[in-house]
């Protein structure tokens, strides 16, 4: 079976599922939420010049089309690679 292939909404490199972060917008209550659920998907890079520009340029928001919680960026910002 062929791996599952996603695009960073952020700065739009390809690679594979493991590799992203997932982003929900929850169907149908249109709440945002982290790695788990059914809805609409955006994918972002672990990493944290993807992570910036996604919150600076409303990515996420614009991909999900709904507003982007704060909690959910600190999250994120929380699980970023120590290197």
């Amino acid at each position: 079976m062929k791996p599952n292939y996603r695009r960073c909404t952020s700065c739009r490199q390809i690679g594979h599922k493991e590799e992203f972060w997932r982003i929900i917008r929850v169907y149908p209550s249109r709440q945002v939420q982290l790695d788990e659920g059914m809805g609409r998907s955006a994918y972002l890079c672990r990493q944290a010049r993807c992570l910036e520009a996604a919150r600076k340029k409303n990515r996420l928001g614009r991909s999900l089309k709904v507003p982007i919680p704060e909690a959910i960026y600190q999250t994120l910002w929380q699980r970023l690679p120590t290197n």
